[in-house]
């Protein structure tokens, strides 16, 4: 069945033995040659076999004119930008290797989601780099807030999509979060789980979703995806209150300590918290970042030496993920971590306490040892994951004049800047 007229983005009926699949056409790979793509009325993608064809008969042929992926073209939907930076839901199976491949720019991206024009206009796209966002770090994070601010300062915008993959994606939000400051429309940030051409990939509702968020009202940096394993609806969640909570289900991203601003389900906006309202303030980026920031798990019978390590190659200050309520091994311990601890503050390393529970927040007056790791001069931060403590920390010590005074830092880490630090809720 290597023969046939119909061309990729034509509306098609793909005839099996026993069952006709309708749907779009999609462009195969010379790796796929014995393939035949077909996006389903659901938004899922399949392949079948050209051997088990017994015809495609072409329903609707798809305009010259009519490109998925034309950018320029005027519409009366809202326009909206988008910055593509590789991840999972910008890559598709590559049968050769078994594994995944980039897609080779947009135009083969939005060919696998002809559903997002439906709703808006991409009207600009740029796409920074092509990476696994475990091989991102604060540079990238800056390259993709510098073309953020230029979308929202842009009044023919009315919001900004960004996909990126999940491995990081929380860490992305907390940096845009801090960098672009109080935003004057939606960002939302969005991915997939699986690659846009398998039956179970999530990437359809996330982008469906993400376009809704981007022309809603709600002007903050949003995490937006599947809120469970089904094909129901997404939440939309302030980008630093947001955490990676499965490795592989669809619906992976987890409010933490607050609830999604919003609720998403076919063009309803579900408002489940307060956010801060679309306006026509500029945005001005502050992307100051100090690279000398580290991430610490306590363990039990942890040597504290690691301590003097850091500081000795030159860290300004480390997030430390503490026990409980805020606990290490205190001075009668075999390994006592409290004096190793005010030791190095007072030799200049910011110490700061992050919950390793992730759900709830520290108090060091409930337990003896929690007053004696506040007494190390240690900054307790609340409710903050430890994800964006460690974000925020580099952000702060970036502002030198803030740097200067540990008293400046410890007032900027515990001021709630980007709705990084919940309400106090008695239970």
């Amino acid at each position: 069945m290597s023969n046939f007229s119909a061309n990729p983005g034509d509306l098609v009926e793909v005839h099996l033995s026993k069952v006709i699949y309708e749907g779009i056409l999609l462009e195969s790979s010379k790796s796929e040659s014995k393939i035949v793509l077909l996006k389903l009325g659901t938004g899922y993608n399949i392949g079948l076999n050209k051997k088990d064809i017994l015809k495609i008969k072409v329903i609707k042929k798809r305009k010259k004119e009519e490109k998925q992926a034309e950018f320029h073209k005027q519409s009366e939907k809202p326009n909206v930008a988008m910055v593509i930076t590789g991840g999972t839901i910008a890559s598709k199976y590559d049968p050769l290797t078994g594994g995944v491949k980039w897609l080779t720019d947009p135009e083969n991206l939005f060919r696998f989601y002809p559903e997002l024009f439906d709703r808006v206009n991409v009207s600009k796209v740029e796409v920074p780099f092509m990476k696994g966002s475990e091989n991102m770090d604060f540079k990238d994070w800056k390259k993709i807030a510098n073309i953020v601010e230029k979308f929202l300062n842009d009044s023919s915008i009315k919001g900004v999509i960004v996909t990126q993959g999940t491995d990081t994606l929380h860490y992305t939000s907390s940096a845009l979060s801090f960098f672009l400051g109080r935003v004057n429309k939606p960002v939302v940030l969005t991915y997939s789980q699986r690659s846009i051409d398998r039956a179970s990939s999530d990437a359809h509702l996330n982008l469906e979703c993400s376009a809704i968020a981007a022309i809603s009202d709600i002007a903050e940096v949003m995490v937006v995806g599947h809120a469970d394993t089904n094909d129901e609806f997404c939440y939309a969640i302030r980008g630093t209150k947001v955490r990676k909570m499965h490795s592989s289900k669809r619906g992976a991203f987890k409010a933490i300590n607050s609830m999604p601003l919003a609720k998403i389900s076919g063009e309803n906006v579900e408002i489940l918290s307060s956010y801060n309202l679309r306006n026509k303030t500029k945005v001005k980026l502050d992307s100051r970042f100090e690279e000398k920031v580290g991430l610490l798990k306590f363990y039990p019978g942890q040597d504290s030496g690691i301590l003097d390590y850091y500081l000795d190659k030159g860290y300004k200050g480390i997030v430390l993920e503490v026990f409980g309520l805020g606990h290490v091994a205190t001075k009668e311990a075999r390994k006592s971590w409290t004096r190793k601890i005010k030791e190095v503050i007072k030799k200049g390393l910011v110490v700061c306490a992050a919950p390793q529970t992730i759900y709830g927040r520290l108090d060091p007056f409930v337990y003896s040892t929690g007053r004696e790791l506040l007494d190390t001069g240690i900054i307790y931060l609340e409710d903050m994951l430890a994800e964006t403590a460690f974000v925020k920390l580099g952000w702060v010590l970036g502002h030198k004049e803030w740097a200067k005074n540990i008293e400046t830092v410890k007032e900027k880490m515990l001021e709630n800047i980007s709705g990084e630090i919940g309400e106090r809720i008695e239970e």
